[in-house]
């Protein structure tokens, strides 16, 4: 092999080299990017009073969200419908409805509605205010 030819192999492995790093580089940086974006969802607070009325259920909404603010179980959810929990957890009610329920329009958010009124906890007792003592001057 002529060292001309030797080195234009040479200088197009190092060059196809350098797309490759690039290539994976960028891809890299935007996976970051996208990832420094997504923050935690808030921590589930026990305590707060869960949501009463159903008829704020829309279609826009996810069931993960719809659990959470009902307190009532995504699996009870999917369970009703029919519908497997992998794979639909990012859709909302209109694009399952969509996909499972073509022929009957807004099928899905009625069966949650029905779903979470069934399987709604009982609603936490409300503490009495401790009353207070009037301030009254000491002699």
């Amino acid at each position: 092999m002529t060292p001309t030819k030797q080195r234009a192999i040479v200088s197009a492995l190092i060059g196809l080299g350098l797309v490759i790093v690039g290539f994976f580089g960028v891809r890299t940086f935007h996976a970051f990017r996208d990832f420094r974006t997504h923050r935690p969802p808030p921590p589930f607070d026990n305590k707060q009073q869960p949501e009463t009325d159903v008829d704020l259920i829309r279609d826009w909404m996810t069931i993960p969200f719809i659990a959470k603010m009902y307190h009532v179980p995504p699996p009870v959810l999917f369970d009703a419908l029919g519908i497997s929990l992998k794979g639909n957890q990012e859709k909302n009610l209109k694009q399952l409805n969509d996909e499972y329920f073509p022929e009957t329009s807004g099928y899905v958010e009625t069966k949650v509605k029905e779903t979470v009124l069934q399987n709604m906890p009982p609603a936490m007792p409300t503490l009495p205010s401790t009353p207070t003592m009037p301030s009254v001057p000491v002699p």
